[in-house]
């Protein structure tokens, strides 16, 4: 409990910092911030967030999520000096859903399983009108403005959970193949917007195998990025001891040196 009352205090005195920044005789350019601009600020914060999660220590985590949290109270902020909503509704409303979603905890539905629990969520969703209607309204409730992997996951989970699905592993893999085949057929083509189309169906073929095989293809894909970044800022290491750039050295030389990264 003296966790939450301090966490209360912490929470109103940074609505009162927000309030003072948007004030008159507060800061010219947060005043002049709008939700637009908020907006973009909150999905590279989001991101910030979810970096230190994967590679950051805890007290990196705990700055992110301040900054994360900072703003959601200014776009509350904004919300509140015209009226529409203030963070105690933005509370109100996630503590009733939260509370309503999970029927199992503070109801009288008992859950004897995770996917039992999904199930529920899904059915008080369609109770909401948010979800469990047509494949299009389904389709249409996915957010445009995710990344396209998560996306793309999401719409592949959407199909799968009417039926539209392998039996599998080797259906997907075999699906995988045929994509790769008629990618190389565009490649020889040398038709710039069929290779382009050939490349998203293999994307989208590969995100697929990822649902399937119960791999998240956005974090596999960002830790694979992590994976090459470390090796080649090792092998440009290794070049700059022997007095030699990247720029510099022979295919060969970098082919060995990444090696040696991969061992090590």
């Amino acid at each position: 409990m003296q966790v939450i009352a301090k966490a209360g205090q912490n929470l109103a005195r940074l609505m009162e910092i927000v309030s003072t920044l948007r004030s008159p005789s507060g800061c010219l350019w947060d005043r002049a911030q709008g939700k637009q601009d908020i907006a973009r600020y909150l999905l590279e914060e989001a991101y910030e967030v979810v970096d230190a999660i994967e590679n950051g220590s805890a007290k990196d985590m705990q700055e992110e999520l301040g900054d994360l949290l900072f703003h959601i109270i200014f776009l509350a902020n904004l919300a509140e000096e015209r009226a529409d909503f203030d963070l105690a509704d933005v509370m109100a409303g996630i503590e009733e859903k939260m509370i309503r979603r999970h029927p199992h905890v503070f109801g009288s539905k008992p859950a004897a399983s995770v996917a039992a629990i999904k199930e529920h969520w899904d059915i008080i969703k369609k109770e909401e009108g948010k979800g469990l209607g047509t494949c299009r309204e389904r389709f249409n409730g996915i957010v445009k403005g995710l990344p396209a992997l998560i996306r793309a996951q999401k719409i592949t989970q959407t199909a799968a959970k009417v039926g539209f699905d392998w039996e599998n592993t080797e259906g997907v893999l075999k699906k995988v193949e045929e994509e790769l085949t008629e990618l190389k057929e565009a490649i020889q083509s040398r038709r710039q917007e069929r290779i382009a189309e050939e490349m998203g169906d293999m994307l989208f073929s590969l995100v697929n195998l990822c649902r399937f095989l119960d791999v998240d293809a956005e974090a596999s894909l960002r830790g694979a990025s992590h994976k090459f970044v470390q090796r080649f800022t090792s092998v440009e290491e290794a070049l700059l001891k022997k007095g030699k750039k990247p720029e510099t050295a022979s295919l060969a030389e970098m082919d060995r040196l990444w090696e040696e990264a991969k061992m090590k």
